[in-house]
């Protein structure tokens, strides 16, 4: 993290939002040593888009570096609990448990994350607080902030402690779909080649933008279908094609 940036992020935290900070940290019974980081890691950019002196100070860097993280913490996870299983069914499952669709009701439910966002003023009147794609990114962003303060093994602590009972509901076929797996593997066997998907539009504010994505199955497509990030417009457009060809999960 920029000096510059650090600084400015322990600038602007007062008293008040000092002791939000502590009750997020009690509530996950987390222990940051820079309360900066994990402030910063709850700025959205539409905060720093409408304030000039913050224009850096937004939790994009942190949720880049929290997505790593998130997804080696993961996988190694599988790796050990799942002994018997090949690369393809820990793939499937990882990309399940990571996706918006998994983390945004972690957000809410576990962590109360939209208690303590910063949006700026256009967000917070359109519903910021409860859009899936804004509580995902901060998700991440606070695994970025808790792995740079304390280290990997506070921010693997973290994560197992969120994405295990997701783990567990799809090991027993109680969680959320991964459409695109379940097409891929469908398509594979039929036609031995992949499914191909193409971004059709984004359109938007940089803060709330919405890409339409199709897929394609040889000559046949299917969408588009919308979503707050290519991930999620490709998990609905795979959703979309896996229904109209009656392909079921296993």
């Amino acid at each position: 993290m920029r000096e510059k940036d650090r600084a400015l992020a322990q600038e602007r935290i007062s008293p008040e939002r000092m002791r939000e900070l502590e009750d997020f940290c009690a509530g996950l019974d987390l222990h940051f040593k820079d309360l900066g980081l994990l402030d910063l890691a709850l700025h959205h950019r539409s905060f720093s888009n409408e304030n000039e002196e913050f224009r850096t100070c937004n939790n994009e860097r942190l949720e880049f570096l929290g997505d790593s993280v998130l997804g080696l913490s993961t996988a190694a996870f599988l790796y050990n609990d799942m002994r018997d299983c090949k690369e393809g069914e820990l793939s499937r499952i990882k990309s399940n448990v990571v996706s918006e669709q998994v983390l945004a009701p972690i957000a809410l439910d576990k962590m109360r994350l939209d208690r303590f966002l910063v949006l700026g003023r256009g967000e917070e009147l359109s519903g910021g607080r409860k859009k899936p794609a804004i509580l995902a990114d901060a998700v991440e962003a606070v695994l970025g902030a808790l792995y740079l303060d304390s280290g990997y093994e506070a921010a693997e602590r973290l994560v197992e402690r969120l994405i295990v009972p997701e783990i567990r509901k799809v090991q027993a076929d109680r969680g959320n779909r991964d459409w695109k797996s379940l097409l891929q593997e469908f398509y594979q066997k039929k036609a031995r080649e992949c499914p191909r998907y193409e971004l059709v539009s984004a359109s938007g504010p940089d803060h709330d933008r919405i890409f339409e994505v199709k897929v394609f199955l040889g000559g046949r497509s299917f969408g588009p279908a919308k979503g707050k990030n290519k991930k999620s417009a490709e998990q609905e457009a795979a959703r979309m094609a896996c229904l109209a060809l009656g392909v079921e999960e296993r």
